[in-house]
C-alpha cells in the first residue's frame, strides 16, 4: 500500500509538472485554381492565395513568477505537389516572456513589416495582395537571420519592436539588419509605424543597401473598414553610392456581407523616383467562411505597368505583362 500511494504521488508530481509545459502543433493549408493573363500566361495549382500554408511546433513552460519560456519552429509547404524543404525557415525562434514583454532569438518576421504590413486588406496573400512587400518584385525581406528581438507589453495601445540581427560575417556590416516597428490599437482605430535598414547581401539585390520606413492606419465602422499605408525603400548601390527609391501607396477597403461573407478591394501605386516607371494595381476579393478554421475564396486583380515598369502578379511563377505592361490574374481557392 505504501509502494502505492508513492506511486500515486509520483504519478501526481509528474502530471503537475506536464501542465505547466505544452507543445502545440499547428498548421495552415491553402490552395487555388489560378489564371494569370500577360504576354506569358500561367495556369493551374497556386498556393496561398489567403493565407501562407505552414506547418509549426510550438512550445511554452510556466517558469513560474509570470516567467515563461517559449519557441516557435515553423515552416512553409506546398499543398499543390506535397513539396516543402521543410527548414523551418518561416520562423525559429527561442525566448523569454514575462511582464517586461518578450525576447527571442532566432529568425522571424521583423517588427517593422509586423507593424504595417496588416493594413493589405488582403493580407499579403494572393494576387490580390500588395506587391510593396514582395522580394522579387522590391528587394524586400520580411525576415531577418541570426536576430535577437524585443516585443513589449502593451501599454494604452501602443506597443514596441525592435530588431537586430547579426551579419555574422569577416565585414561586420555584411548582412546586417536593424529595424524598429511601433503600433497603437485602441478599439476601432489602429496605426503602425516601421523603420528598417537591410545590409548589402540581403535578398535579391545583394549589392545594394535597403532603408525603409514604413506607415500604416485602419479605422473599423463596423459595416465597412478602411485601411492605408505608404512605404518608401531607398536603394543605394554600394559601389557608386548612387541612389533610388521606391515609393508604394495603398488603399483598401473591406465589409461583412451576411454572417459569413467578406469583400475587400485595394489600389496600390508604385513609383521609381528619378524614373517614369510606375505601375498601378486593382484587387478585388471574396472570402466566405464555411466555419471558424475554414474558408472559400475567389480573388481577382489587375495590374498595369507604365513607361517600361516590369512589375508582375507572380513573378516566381513565369509569367509576365503583356507589351502595354498589362496582367489580369484571377484564383479561386480553398484555406483551411
Amino acid at each position: 500500500m505504501k509502494k502505492s500511494l508513492i506511486a500515486l504521488a509520483a504519478v501526481a508530481a509528474s502530471g503537475a509538472a506536464m501542465a505547466q509545459s505544452s507543445v502545440t502543433l499547428y498548421g495552415v493549408v491553402d490552395t487555388s485554381v489560378a489564371y494569370v493573363k500577360g504576354d506569358k500566361s500561367v495556369s493551374g495549382l497556386l498556393n496561398n492565395g489567403a493565407a501562407t500554408s505552414r506547418l509549426g511546433f510550438r512550445g511554452v513552460e510556466d517558469l513560474g513568477n509570470g516567467l515563461k519560456a517559449e519557441f516557435v519552429l515553423e515552416g512553409a509547404v506546398s499543398p499543390d505537389n506535397g513539396g516543402s524543404s521543410f527548414d523551418f525557415k518561416r520562423q525559429s525562434t527561442v525566448g523569454l516572456a514575462g511582464e517586461f514583454g518578450q525576447v527571442r532569438l532566432g529568425r522571424a518576421l521583423t517588427a517593422s513589416y509586423n507593424a504595417v504590413s496588416r493594413y493589405d486588406v488582403f493580407g499579403t496573400n494572393g494576387l490580390g495582395s500588395t506587391l510593396a512587400w514582395s522580394g522579387a518584385e522590391t528587394g524586400y525581406q520580411n525576415r531577418s537571420n541570426n536576430m535577437i528581438s524585443y516585443i513589449s507589453p502593451k501599454f494604452a495601445g501602443f506597443g514596441v519592436g525592435i530588431d537586430y540581427g547579426f551579419g555574422e560575417q569577416k565585414k561586420n556590416k555584411t548582412n546586417r539588419y536593424m529595424g524598429i516597428g511601433a503600433t497603437y490599437d485602441n478599439g476601432p482605430l489602429s496605426l503602425g509605424l516601421g523603420y528598417d535598414k537591410q545590409n548589402n547581401g540581403l535578398g535579391e539585390l545583394p549589392n545594394e543597401d535597403l532603408k525603409t520606413w514604413q506607415l500604416g492606419g485602419s479605422y473599423d465602422f463596423a459595416v465597412v473598414k478602411l485601411a492605408a499605408f505608404y512605404k518608401e525603400t531607398k536603394y543605394t548601390q554600394i559601389s557608386t553610392n548612387g541612389s533610388d527609391k521606391l515609393k508604394t501607396w495603398n488603399l483598401g477597403v473591406s465589409a461583412p456581407v451576411g454572417a459569413a461573407g467578406v469583400v475587400k478591394a485595394s489600389y496600390n501605386n508604385y513609383k521609381l523616383s528619378d524614373s517614369s516607371e510606375k505601375a498601378q494595381q486593382f484587387s478585388l476579393g471574396y472570402v466566405h467562411s464555411l466555419s471558424k478554421r475554414t474558408a472559400l475564396y475567389g480573388t481577382y486583380s489587375y495590374l498595369k505597368n507604365k513607361n517600361g515598369g516590369t512589375m508582375s502578379l507572380v513573378a516566381d511563377a513565369g509569367a509576365t505583362p503583356d507589351d502595354n505592361g498589362k496582367q489580369h490574374g484571377v484564383q479561386i481557392g480553398l484555406r483551411h
